[in-house]
């Protein structure tokens, strides 16, 4: 029967034999050389001037690299490069800036920033101020009787079935944003029954909120008596009590901000939201109510205004002088949240047989920088 070898014996034989080999050809363990990093840094320098050429984002720069650490690498130096160079041409700009002003002169302009907003797609619907055709469809559309001050608003505010204690709080502040609302309880009364009955009392618009778990997510407004009807979804809701520095609402007529309703449908959306008002503002009451549309989505902001003057600092006056300056200070009356068009249909609220003017589709948003308001 076989053995193996004791350790240290036989097995040191065949080593020893090999050393005296690699001796006898002038190799030393100790004294190898280590293989050459100048290949693998030349790698990497090729890479540099290959994601520089690639051109892109940094990270399209270096996706073609498959070796996560070179990767990394290559990504954290091109990305100190350009914050280098950026740091490097904004302190250019502001040494302009300031010899400029130490000279009178006018600084140089700032760049514009490229946004969503202002970078969207052109439409072909966009309204101008002087635009003869949409003038006069807007002497014969639903609310033209309200714009010649031959009716004045009379709103009508109602809830789902089942309102909670958010949505009277809701109400009772809306019922201060609107100073021609009247609010009647919904009582399980269907909304087509609602319609008639507002319509034969004279009222000019009915708005239904929507709640859901006791979260307030719809609006729904229908201009009476002949259309038209939008549904809104509404989100990040904000009551008056929950706005730090909040203030208390007047019974004076407020005024109207209405801002970026450019196409076609956004304008008719402005006038829909103008037809709740009445055109005669108090402006003692300093109190204005805004509706900022902004990529499809209704800001609505509830404010009060001062107007105060102060004293500031003149930059270009000796010896630390000082000038009067008008400055302008908003509180918050609230309630704040955002609105979402969700439809506009034709005539009153009709689920089943209405005609819709305007409903979101998929093949027409064909990118994220066409807007439809």
């Amino acid at each position: 029967m076989g053995k193996f070898p004791k350790p240290g014996k036989g097995s040191d034989k065949g080593k020893g034999k090999k050393r005296r080999d690699d001796e006898e050809d002038g190799y030393e363990d100790d004294d190898a050389e280590l293989p050459s990093t100048s290949g693998r840094e030349r790698d990497d320098d090729d890479d540099g001037e290959r994601a520089k050429r690639k051109g892109g984002t940094i990270g399209q720069q270096t996706s073609f690299i498959k070796n996560k650490l070179k990767r990394s690498e290559l990504y954290q130096k091109l990305k100190h490069q350009k914050e280098k160079t950026k740091a490097k041409e904004r302190r250019k700009k502001q040494k302009e800036a300031a010899k400029a002003e130490e000279m009178g002169l006018e600084p140089p302009p700032k760049p514009v920033q490229h946004t969503l907003d202002n970078t969207r797609e052109a439409d072909d619907t966009m309204v101008e101020p002087d635009d003869e055709e949409i003038m006069a469809d807007e002497n014969d559309d639903e609310f033209a009787a309200h714009f010649a001050n031959a009716r004045p608003p009379k709103v009508l505010l109602t809830t789902c079935y089942k309102p909670s204690k958010i949505m009277y709080t809701f109400l009772s502040e809306m019922l201060e944003v609107l100073p021609c609302a009247e609010y009647y309880k919904r009582n399980g009364f269907p909304l087509k029954k609602i319609v008639k009955f507002a319509a034969n009392r004279e009222y000019t618009d009915l708005l239904v909120f929507n709640e859901d778990r006791k979260q307030i997510n719809g609006l729904l407004m229908v201009h009476l008596p002949d259309g038209p009807t939008a549904h809104f979804r509404l989100s990040n809701l904000k009551l008056g009590a929950d706005i730090k520095g909040h203030g208390r609402a007047t019974h004076h007529k407020p005024e109207l901000i209405l801002n970026h309703f450019d196409t076609r449908l956004g304008h008719r959306m402005g006038r829909f939201f103008a037809s709740l008002f009445p055109q005669d503002p108090q402006f003692r009451g300093r109190r204005v109510v805004t509706f900022h549309n902004q990529r499809d989505y209704i800001f609505v902001r509830h404010h009060r205004y001062i107007f105060e003057e102060k004293e500031k600092r003149d930059a270009a006056a000796k010896e630390g002088g000082k000038k009067k300056a008008v400055i302008a200070r908003l509180q918050e009356l609230g309630p704040r949240f955002t609105l979402k068009l969700q439809s506009l249909q034709k005539g009153t609220f009709d689920s089943k047989n209405g005609e819709f003017e305007w409903l979101p589709k998929k093949e027409n948003k064909t990118s994220r920088r066409r807007f439809f308001l």
